[in-house]
């Protein structure tokens, strides 16, 4: 009998909001800002919020929280759009804050009318300065007591674009000596004479985001407004919002948001990154941005594993990264294509093998996936490229690689001994020269002989010439925004250009969105940005096993 999984908390309230009678359906909303690139920690309220509603027939909504002209842009727009689809989610309705500007005005006006609202002509440092601190209580405006026509005169004139930024504000009447510091008559509107990105100069004032969210997720008809937990203290002022206008009462919940080691999840601090050239673009493959990521080659399906595993939490945590990694590796795994590439390429010279003559080897694309990968035919020649490392011309103890009269495996191939090698004038060695075995084909192996070692190769003939870029973590601590300036913590070797690899011939016909496992390399994808007609670029994804683990076992 399988085990039924376990609900998270907000599973819980919901299941026992359509038990109750609370609540008849299910509608979630997502809300990004469109002032820059999703990452991770947005996919996981991604798939939160699409997750609620898919597991009970409900709706999901995308909702562009556009209230900030200043920081906003079409392009991040666009990104979002694609970033949701590409994860796998697709939304009930496209919504902005942006249409709702009309109606909120009116909810402004209607409180103004009801004494709960008052426009003040102090400026940011008063209305700072005069809301007290959380142990002493607030100071009331001048302005607190103007009289219900005079407020609804000077919004209109605010509207209208009577005065400049900064020389007045709406803000919300409640109580000055709250607990609470976000109910201390918080601002409701701003005046901002800038371009707006889908208005256009239709309006020079704007609702802050405690206005607007919680009468957008009205308007819609949201149920269940999911939020991390840095909005759990806005939550009162949520609710006052809703009670006094008498609308659709939705309700808001918090969850933990997701802090993840070797990252920062910032979008100040991410765009800083971009604008000071640290990072090439929001879609560096570095970044934790999801197109970043997309880029780098991650796989929708291992974020939404991810993301799944962590699960949801009532309080912070920190996830380490090393988990994402592992979700990555084990989607790859399964579906990668295996491929002989060679980053550091060193000549092998096979004296006995016949001149001229050729051979095609069977190689199996995915022996984690039989039924559906299939074999390659893989040109084998006299003369082969193999990775640098794998020769030594003084081994070490319990080498089982190429060195002066070793054997090794050529991986779906013949065995060879090295018998000799060349230098050139800086005395490095340039290439080897070593003989095969005949009878030691792979598969059909008459020979006897027992090798500990095996390697991989490309035949010199058919090889073709590639760009690859290893990517590693973008910082070397765990915790880069702990003290002083993160940037100070980024990793000098997050990427290295290897210009020279050689790779088989198959690989010609790799494709965008195509996964690869470079034999004993590590997951690699085509970098579609980079690439370009005869000059292909491969990103690594992940390595085949979690280096920095070993390296903390070594501190």
């Amino acid at each position: 009998m399988s085990e039924e999984k376990s609900l998270n908390f907000l599973e819980e309230i919901v299941a026992d909001d359509l038990q109750t009678g609370r609540s008849t359906n299910v509608h979630t909303r997502f809300p990004p800002e469109p002032n820059g690139y999703l990452h991770i920690g947005h996919a996981k309220s991604i798939c939160l919020n699409f997750g609620l509603a898919d597991d009970h027939g409900g709706k999901t909504n995308l909702r562009f929280d556009d209230t900030n002209p200043v920081t906003e842009d079409t392009e991040y727009v666009e990104s979002i759009k694609a970033d949701v689809r590409w994860l796998g989610f697709d939304w009930e309705h496209e919504c902005y804050a942006s249409d709702y500007f009309p109606k909120l005005y009116e909810f402004a006006c209607a409180l103004i009318r009801k004494g709960l609202a008052y426009v003040d002509d102090s400026s940011s440092e008063e209305i700072a300065a005069a809301k007290g601190t959380p142990t002493v209580p607030g100071r009331e405006s001048p302005c607190r007591n103007r009289s219900v026509t005079e407020n609804l005169e000077l919004f209109e004139a605010m509207k209208t674009g009577a005065f400049r930024d900064g020389e007045k504000v709406l803000r919300a009447k409640i109580d000055m000596s709250s607990p609470n510091m976000h109910m201390r008559d918080p601002i409701m509107y701003r005046i901002r004479h800038v371009h707006h990105h889908r208005t256009g100069d239709t309006w020079c004032i704007y609702p802050m985001y405690d206005f607007a969210h919680g009468q957008s997720d009205s308007l819609e008809g949201i149920t269940h407004s999911v939020c991390t937990l840095e909005f759990e203290v806005h939550r009162p002022l949520y609710n006052w919002y809703i009670a006094k206008l008498g609308i659709f009462p939705t309700r808001q919940f918090e969850f933990a948001r997701l802090n993840m080691t070797y990252t920062v999840m910032s979008k100040r601090k991410l765009l800083q990154l971009v604008q000071e050239g640290f990072v090439d673009g929001w879609d560096d493959p570095r970044m934790p941005t999801i197109s970043g990521m997309r880029r780098r080659g991650y796989t929708p399906l291992s974020i939404r594993n991810f993301c799944d595993r962590i699960g949801v939490q009532r309080r912070e945590n920190i996830i380490d990264v090393g988990l994402l990694e592992f979700c990555v590796r084990e989607d790859l795994n399964r579906i990668a294509l295996r491929r002989m590439v060679v980053l550091d390429p060193l000549k092998m010279v096979i004296t006995n093998y016949p001149a001229g003559q050729t051979e095609e080897m069977d190689a199996e694309n995915n022996p984690e996936a039989p039924d559906q990968g299939g074999t390659r035919k893989l040109p084998f020649s006299g003369e082969l490229w193999i990775e640098r490392e794998d020769f030594m011309e003084v081994p070490a103890k319990k080498w089982f690689r190429l060195a002066p009269g070793a054997v090794v495996r050529l991986k779906n191939a013949y065995i060879v001994r090295c018998d000799d090698f060349v230098k050139n004038e800086q005395g490095e060695v340039i290439e080897i020269r070593c003989s095969y075995i005949p009878e030691s084909r792979s598969g059909q192996d008459t020979s006897g002989i027992n090798v500990k070692g095996t390697i991989h190769w490309v035949s010199a003939a058919t090889a073709i010439r590639a760009e690859v870029r290893l990517y590693d973590r973008l910082f070397n601590v765990e915790d880069p925004s702990a003290e002083g300036d993160f940037k100070n913590f980024l990793n000098p070797s997050s990427l290295d250009i290897i210009s020279q690899a050689v790779m088989e011939p198959s690989m010609a016909e790799a494709a965008p969105g195509d996964r690869f496992q470079f034999i004993r390399k590590g997951y690699f994808s085509l970098d579609e940005k980079l690439s370009h007609s005869g000059h292909p670029v491969f990103n690594r994804t992940v390595t085949l096993k979690d280096g920095w683990a070993k390296e903390a076992k070594k501190g």
